[in-house]
């Protein structure tokens, strides 16, 4: 039951990277409105996720230093991951130096990326569920509330750097699938080590804390007007409430 609910979850997970279809309607102002709100909303859900649901169970099943020095690491973990594909981006072809060759080379730099992301994804989705099935739905929303963003800006990323939109769509969503491997690694990895839990549950949250704060919350600090960072702190309040709300939902369920 519990590895049908994780594969539906990841399912679910990876339909949102078609969203681009959604940029091809809006007018780019208005986009540019939706992801202004998107990017808070999804710092608020991702930052719920880790310090109220995600390390919580992390303590429970490691203790509190074991659980602390494991999201410790899972931060520092993604933070060298991320430096190692810039500095492999930046070895691999002229795109540092070169403009054109750098358009050309988003695309590929763009779906590595996202997909050793999407892996991530699969894996923190599985380890949740393993831990308690609750815990997986609420972490499933906190993933969607950043996938939402983040595939719109790929979707971007790719047709600027040359694809047809139709071959971005596609090439995204097969970027998305990298989740079920993700999922299917953490159940073949519980089969021979029961603890699996304890150790990946710290490493998740430690990755949330990663992405919301080295990714998004520095973009939010980009806008300096007085009334948009209202909005942007009310986004990410809202986005903390959801992670709230959905975990009394599920607890009463």
């Amino acid at each position: 039951m519990v590895i049908l609910e994780t594969l539906l979850s990841v399912f679910v997970v990876s339909l949102i990277s078609l969203i681009g279809v959604v940029a091809l309607a809006v007018k780019p102002k208005t986009l540019n409105g939706m992801l202004f709100a998107l990017i808070s909303l999804s710092a608020g859900g991702l930052l719920g996720a880790a310090f109220l649901d995600l390390m919580p169970e992390a303590i429970d099943l490691a203790g509190v230093q074991n659980a602390m020095l494991l999201a410790l690491a899972g931060f520092l973990l993604f933070f060298l991951l991320e430096k190692f594909l810039l500095w492999y981006h930046c070895h691999e072809y002229p795109a540092c130096r070169n403009p054109a060759h750098r358009r050309k080379a988003l695309p590929y730099l763009n779906l590595v990326g996202d997909g050793i992301h999407n892996f991530v994804d699969g894996m923190i989705i599985a380890t949740a569920y393993l831990a308690d099935p609750s815990l997986g739905v609420i972490t499933t929303i906190a993933v969607i509330m950043h996938e939402i963003p983040q595939e719109i800006g790929d979707f971007g990323v790719l047709v600027y750097g040359g694809l047809t939109r139709l071959n971005a769509l596609a090439f995204n969503f097969l970027s998305a699938l990298t989740a079920f491997l993700g999922a299917i690694a953490v159940f073949i990895m519980a089969s021979s080590f029961q603890g699996i839990s304890a150790v990946l549950l710290p490493l998740a949250a430690g990755h949330f804390i990663y992405i919301a704060g080295a990714d998004l919350i520095p973009e939010l600090q980009k806008e300096l007007d007085k009334r948009k960072s209202m909005i942007q702190l009310i986004c990410l309040l809202i986005g903390i409430g959801l992670i709230v709300l959905t975990q009394s939902l599920v607890g009463k369920a």
